[in-house]
C-alpha cells in the first residue's frame, strides 16, 4: 500500500462572480438577451471569472498531520471542499486514498428540527457509518461531546460551540483514515479545544492522516509537522510548520526605516525578571520589559 494518503496535482478552481439566476422570473429575461445578442461582452464575462485556486500541487503522507494556513480568501476552504468531494476541480486531479471524515462547517450535516440524539444518527450516516456502528459508538460520542443533558433538545437551540462539540465528536468516532478539520474548532471553549487536539494526536497514532486548517498558528505548529501557505489561491511555500508560519508572519512586513530625525531604535526585548526570559505569565503577575 502506498504511503501517500492524499494528493493534489495541478488543481485549479474557477468561480464566476455576479448574479445567479435562481428564479424563472430572472432567468427568462437573461436568456432572451443572450438570444438577441444583447448579453455581456466576452471581456465582461472573462472579468467575472475568479480563480480561487491556481495550480496547487502537494501530497500528504499516511499518518501525517498537515496544516493549511493563509489569510481569509486565500483558498483554504476551497481546497477542503475539493478533497471532501463537495466540489470538483476546474483543472487538475484530487486523489484520496482512505475513508474520509470531514468537519468543515459548523452545523453541516445537522437538521435543525431534529434533536442532538437524532442528529448523531443522521450525521454518522452521512459520514459513512452504519446504524449498528453508530449504536455501538453512541455512548462514546455523547461522552466526548459532554452534551448529555441536551441530547433530546432540537439542535436549532444549540450554540455554535455546542454544534462544534457534537460535530467533532461524531467525526472522530467514524474511525477515519483521513480527518479534515476546518476552523470550526475556534468556536469551542479552550478546554474542549485542548481535548480535540489530544484526540487528533491519538488518531494520528493510529496511522490516520489529518488535514488541519486554522488561524490558530500555535495549534498548527504543535500538531502539524508540515504546513502549506496559500496566498490568493497559489502555493507560497510547503515545508516544516515553524518555517511556513514564519514566512506567513513576515510576508509584507519587512524592516521599516527610521523616521527622519529619530534617534531611537529597539533592537531587543526581554520579558521577565532581570537575567531571565519568559513568554508565559500568570494572572495578576507582574511583567518586566527590558
Amino acid at each position: 500500500m502506498t504511503d501517500t494518503a492524499l494528493r493534489l496535482d495541478g488543481v485549479s478552481k474557477k468561480f464566476r462572480k455576479g448574479e445567479l439566476y435562481n428564479s424563472l422570473r430572472d432567468l427568462v429575461p437573461a436568456l432572451s438577451r443572450r438570444l438577441l445578442g444583447r448579453g455581456p461582452a466576452p471581456d465582461a464575462v472573462n472579468a467575472r471569472n475568479y480563480w480561487a485556486l491556481q495550480d496547487v500541487t502537494f501530497d500528504v503522507r499516511r499518518g501525517e498531520a498537515f496544516g493549511i494556513i493563509g489569510s481569509n480568501g486565500a483558498g483554504k476552504s476551497t481546497i477542503l471542499k475539493l478533497i471532501s468531494g463537495i466540489m470538483r476541480p476546474t483543472r487538475g486531479t484530487v486523489q484520496v486514498r482512505g475513508r474520509l471524515s470531514a468537519l468543515i462547517e459548523v452545523s453541516a450535516g445537522f437538521h435543525p428540527d431534529l434533536t442532538g440524539r437524532e442528529n448523531i444518527y443522521l450525521n454518522g450516516t452521512i459520514l459513512g457509518m452504519t446504524r449498528a456502528e453508530i449504536r455501538q459508538r453512541f455512548d462514546a460520542i455523547v461522552a466526548f461531546s459532554e452534551l448529555e443533558q441536551f441530547l433530546d433538545t432540537p439542535v436549532k437551540r444549540y450554540s455554535a460551540g455546542m454544534f462544534a462539540r457534537l460535530g467533532f465528536s461524531v467525526a472522530v468516532h467514524v474511525e477515519p483514515e483521513i480527518l479534515i478539520v476546518d476552523e470550526v474548532l475556534s468556536v469551542g471553549d479552550y478546554l474542549f479545544q485542548q481535548k480535540c487536539m489530544e484526540r487528533m494526536t491519538e488518531i494520528m497514532a493510529g496511522d490516520a492522516t489529518i488535514i488541519f486548517v486554522s488561524h490558530n498558528l500555535r495549534a498548527v505548529a504543535s500538531l502539524c509537522e508540515r504546513s502549506l501557505l496559500l496566498d490568493h489561491g497559489r502555493v507560497v511555500t510547503i515545508g516544516p510548520s515553524n518555517e511556513t508560519i514564519k514566512t506567513y508572519l513576515t510576508r509584507g512586513h519587512g524592516p521599516r526605516a527610521l523616521e527622519p530625525g529619530s534617534d531611537i531604535r529597539i533592537t531587543n526585548v526581554t520579558l521577565g525578571p532581570p537575567g531571565s526570559s519568559r513568554v508565559t505569565f500568570g494572572t495578576e503577575e507582574y511583567l518586566d520589559i527590558t
